[in-house]
């Protein structure tokens, strides 16, 4: 069935509770793990006439995204190790986190996606969106949804 498995994660509880089911549903199936993270880009923005300065610059901004990356994606990988299962990690630079999961599958050759959704329901999700959402209506892959 299912032989290569990507699970994005951001580092919220959310998330880790879901890589641990990623773990354990990939152990059951005999299938390895890919986790995924998607770092964001250097926040730009402008303001009238002058622009709205980060006091970080953009190479330490990368740095602080990156060793973020590697410490969630190290824990998940942690968590795959003590159940068995092979894993590999990814993390690219995207402020547009469901196409970078998306083109991920593609890069990876993922036969599913296994993610979290946050379960926000009524106005506030359809406010707020969901990356959960636009992964399901844009995959081409099958898509598992823990909650």
């Amino acid at each position: 069935m299912f032989k290569h498995i990507l699970v994005p994660t951001d580092g919220s509880e959310l998330s880790s509770d879901t890589v641990q089911r990623a773990v354990d549903f990939a152990k059951e199936i005999n299938a390895k793990i890919t986790f995924f993270f998607a770092k964001p880009d250097y926040p730009v923005a402008f303001y009238g006439e002058g622009a709205l300065i980060d006091p970080t610059t953009p190479e330490k901004f990368a740095a602080m995204a990156e060793q973020q990356a590697q410490e969630i994606l190290s824990a998940a990988q942690n968590h795959a190790q003590a159940g068995g299962v092979a894993s590999a990690a990814l993390s690219v630079v995207s402020d547009v986190p469901y196409e970078a999961i998306i083109n991920a599958v593609k890069t990876t050759g993922c036969d599913l996606i296994f993610m979290a959704s946050h379960g926000r329901r009524g106005f506030s999700g359809l406010l707020l969106g969901s990356e959960t959402q636009r992964v399901l209506t844009h995959s081409k892959v099958p898509v598992l949804v823990y909650r």
